[in-house]
């Protein structure tokens, strides 16, 4: 298959900036194998699951990763902090660097928080090298931005509310800092609406997954086997594996909670059953894949000719997924991390 069997049109005021006030009133196209591609609100979730399913959930909490800062020259730089892989050393991404020298000192937060650039390492990554690695996540905490996606900055133009960018791009349910965006089907989650799942005896199950920038990143190849994905750490607790592993025996519904957590269930099945425990995975999902673990999913709409689009048509097949883009975009369904969602299966 082919990058441009996966692209489709999406005019700019589709894409949205910012979430709805009331989360769960976002819209919810059904997208069963056959038949019509309905149209709810996300409140409806628990109606649309048969009782007894298994929801997988993806426990990852964003971590405040955004620092703006200022060189030794005055300039003005920005980064976004990707990966600790020393005590107080981190890969990073860093915008505006101008001539970035290693060694130089970068005050961030107005001096509150300070590092070193070291330089790049083999695969050519900024390494910043914090001097206080101790105090950095509170450190974050306190100054750090939300990491939105680059394309809502750039529809914004001009630097949101911490404050309110920092609760909207974390789901309820985040309890494991590492990820860099957001699992973002469960933006749509509200606890009254985990609250109608547990009436309707549909249980949620952690899975952990950091998801990193990768899931940002464009395809850059004419044949989609060809594409590497990026590896991401990941985490099936041993309680949530028993209940996954005892939900399949049941032959009872697994349901993936955004692309996050199907990809942790694909990474972590053997031999039929999910196995505990964690590792890092650069899975990489596109038609023609047999999926081992899940039977439905609830995801965002996502952007052309990604990764991510592959894989719901994995899941729902490449004809019948982009049928029902081609509705969403007549239907004026907002698209990508704060957008509508859809039930596939």
């Amino acid at each position: 298959m082919e990058l441009t069997d996966f692209d489709f049109v999406l005019p700019n005021e589709l894409i949205a900036t910012k979430p709805l006030a009331e989360r769960d009133q976002s819209k919810l196209m059904t997208v069963p194998k056959t038949g019509d591609f309905l149209d709810y609100q996300f409140c409806d979730l628990p109606h649309l699951l048969e009782p007894g399913s298994l929801l997988v959930i993806n426990d990852a909490k964003v971590l405040p990763a955004r620092l703006l800062g200022q060189r030794q020259t005055g300039a003005q730089l920005e980064a976004l902090l990707l990966e600790e892989i020393l005590p107080g050393r981190w890969v990073a991404l860093v915008k505006k660097a101008g001539r970035l020298k290693p060694g130089e000192d970068i005050a961030f937060a107005g001096g509150a928080i300070g590092a070193r650039y070291l330089g790049r390492d083999a695969k050519d990554r900024p390494i910043l090298e914090f001097f206080n690695p101790e105090t950095l996540l509170r450190d974050l905490e306190t100054y750090g931005l939300a990491p939105l996606p680059p394309y809502i900055h750039q529809a914004r133009g001009v630097e949101g509310d911490r404050e309110e960018d920092l609760a909207q791009y974390q789901t309820q349910f985040a309890k494991h800092y590492g990820a860099v965006a957001a699992p973002t089907a469960g933006l749509h989650m509200t606890e009254r609406l985990l609250v109608s799942l547990k009436k309707q005896e549909i249980e949620l199950v952690p899975v952990t997954l950091m998801v990193g920038p990768g899931t940002f990143e464009p395809v850059r190849v004419t044949q989609i086997k060809e594409h590497q994905m990026h590896a991401e750490g990941f985490n099936v607790p041993e309680d949530s594996a028993k209940k996954i592993n005892q939900a399949k025996a049941q032959k009872r519904p697994i349901v993936a909670l955004g692309t996050t957590s199907l990809r942790v269930l694909e990474a972590a099945a053997k031999q039929g059953q999910v196995e505990a425990g964690g590792g890092r995975t650069n899975i990489f999902i596109y038609p023609g894949y047999q999926f081992k673990m899940v039977d439905r999913m609830v995801t965002n709409f996502h952007l052309p000719k990604s990764t991510l689009l592959m894989l719901v048509a994995a899941l729902a097949g490449r004809e019948r997924i982009l049928a029902a883009y081609q509705e969403a975009l007549k239907r004026q369904y907002r698209f990508y991390s704060f957008g509508d969602a859809m039930l596939i299966g």
